[in-house]
This record gives C-alpha cells, sequence and structure tokens, in this order.
C-alpha cells in the first residue's frame, strides 16, 4: 500500500469507516460493551446505538483509534508511511508529511506501534538460529569521556534471535541481566531446542548451552563464516535498526525503546506480506 492508494481507496471519512467496519464487524456491528448484535445505525453520528445496553458506539471504540479526532484517512497515510518507511520515520518528519503538531504525530506513531507489538506471538523459532546482542545508546558529549566499545559500555543491551530465512525476535535486558543464566532462559522461552542449531559468538554467556541443544560458535577474532556458521544475518538486523535510532529518532528512551524494537521486527518478520497495510489495520482493531 502506498500514500496514492490511500487517496484512492479512502477519499472521504465514511469510506474510512466502512472499510474498519468490514474488517471488524463484516458490516454487522456488534456493540463493544455487551456484545449484543441488536444495534440501530446512526449515520449522521457515524455511530450506532446499542439497543441491548442503551449506549451508542463506534467502531473505533476498543481500538488504537479510540477518542480520536483526526480524520481516519490521516490515521492511514500514518500507518502507511510507518511500514514503508524501512528505517523508519520520525515524529517530527510525520508531522510534516501530515500537517499535524509533533505531539500528535508522536501519539499517532506509538498508537501504530501498539499494533506491532511482535512479543504476544510465541511461536518458537527453528532450523539455524542466529543469537546475538547489540548496545542501544548515543555518543558522549564533548567533555564528558568516552564510552567503552563493545560489552564494557554503559549502553542498552539488546539481545536478539533470528531464524535463517524466518523471523526475528528481539529483547532489551538490563546490563546486570546479560548472563549465561538469563540468556539460557531467553533462548528457552523463544526457541524450539529440540529442533535447532545455535550459533552465537564467543561470547561467555553462552557458555553451557551445548548442554541443552547443538550449539555453534564463531570466534570474530579468527574468521567470520564457516559453512552455514555466521551471524551475518542478525548483524545485518542490528545494522538496520541502529541506522533508525541514529538516523531518524536520534534519541530513544529505556521506557520506550521496546516498542521502537518491535517496529523494526514487525517489518522484518512480515517482509514477503503483500498487504501488510491490511494485517495493521486488523492487528489495531484487534481482530
Amino acid at each position: 500500500m502506498d500514500i496514492i492508494k490511500i487517496y484512492e481507496l479512502f477519499p472521504t471519512e465514511d469510506d474510512c469507516i466502512s472499510h474498519l467496519e468490514g474488517v471488524r464487524w463484516n458490516n454487522t456491528p456488534k456493540c463493544p460493551y455487551c456484545k449484543s448484535a441488536n444495534a440501530t445505525p446512526l449515520p449522521k453520528e457515524r455511530r450506532h446505538h446499542c439497543n441491548n445496553c442503551n449506549t451508542s458506539f463506534s467502531v473505533t471504540v476498543g481500538t488504537i483509534f479510540h477518542h480520536t479526532h483526526l480524520p481516519l484517512q490521516k490515521w492511514f497515510l500514518a500507518t502507511t508511511l510507518i511500514l514503508n518507511a524501512k528505517k523508519g520515520i520520525s515524529a517530527r518528519q510525520l508531522s510534516r508529511d501530515l500537517h499535524v503538531t509533533k505531539d500528535t504525530a508522536w501519539r499517532i506513531s506509538m498508537k501504530i506501534r501498539d499494533a506491532m507489538r511482535e512479543r504476544e506471538h510465541r511461536d518458537l523459532l527453528t532450523g539455524i538460529v542466529e543469537v546475538d546482542e547489540t548496545y542501544i545508546g548515543g555518543k558522549p558529549r564533548k567533555g564528558t569521556g568516552t564510552h567503552k566499545r563493545g560489552r564494557g559500555t554503559s549502553k542498552t543491551p539488546v539481545v536478539g534471535m533470528v531464524e535463517r530465512r524466518g523471523k526475528i525476535k528481539a529483547e532489551v535486558m538490563g546490563k546486570k541481566k546479560l548472563n549465561s543464566k538469563n540468556l539460557k532462559s531467553l533462548i528457552r522461552r523463544n526457541v524450539d531446542i529440540t529442533n535447532t542449531t545455535l550459533i552465537t559468538d564467543e561470547y561467555k554467556g553462552y557458555i553451557g548451552i551445548k548442554q541443552i541443544m547443538p550449539h555453534k560458535v564463531v570466534d570474530h577474532t579468527v574468521w567470520y563464516v564457516d559453512g552455514d556458521a555466521h551471524t551475518n544475518t542478525i548483524e545485518s538486523f542490528w545494522a538496520l535498526l541502529k541506522r533508525g535510532i541514529v538516523g531518524q529518532f536520534h534519541k530513544v528512551s529505556l521506557h520506550y525503546l521496546p516498542r521502537y524494537i518491535d517496529e523494526f521486527c514487525y517489518r522484518c518478520n512480515h517482509r514477503f506480506n503483500d498487504d501488510l497495510f491490511s494485517l495493521t489495520i486488523q492487528r489495531g482493531l484487534g481482530v
């Protein structure tokens, strides 16, 4: 989906509402409060009246669009712009594109990221799975010293797992939690240990993985690729994520970092989906 298609398919607010009603209710309105299908349309208000609990409701109740005062067409445009931006799009750029304030653009983008959450999907990774960690954070200001590189840094660690030619999962971990016990627990939660060969670098936190599953180690001080033993896939994802955070968002707080990571994982996991816009709208509606 692109912005030209949005204007062609959803030129008016009524077109947008009709589309959402078709996706959420299959054009048979159901009260989101009592779940009754006994409802009367209120065309002038673009709402419906529930004859069971005597309340009025719209298709946006309980969704990412709830309580919005913006035209739904702008929501659809924002969704398209975010999905098509491989390295992400900043709130300020989104505000310029949609002619809204920066705060409004930020709220829209965070609501859309709610529909992109991947941690609720618990399908286990299988086959050949690469695991690696990276560190997210900015450069120090002039005169304040230098950041140590690698695992000696004070930046925020993020652990990622990617299935070859498949899906990726990434999770923020506290600096003190990046140890063998927690890494094993993370791998058990996300990887099918009975049908997977794990590939990691030489970090000591992965010691003991061989006790629970096949494990190959890439020693980057000696070589980077040996047949199917490499971590190039996950490192390519880290490069894309960092380009987005440094080049587009510039600064991301620790509180919201997991949601930005979910956005990049979502685009990567559904990169072969020809209608990612519809999937995102469905998830935003809770379908």
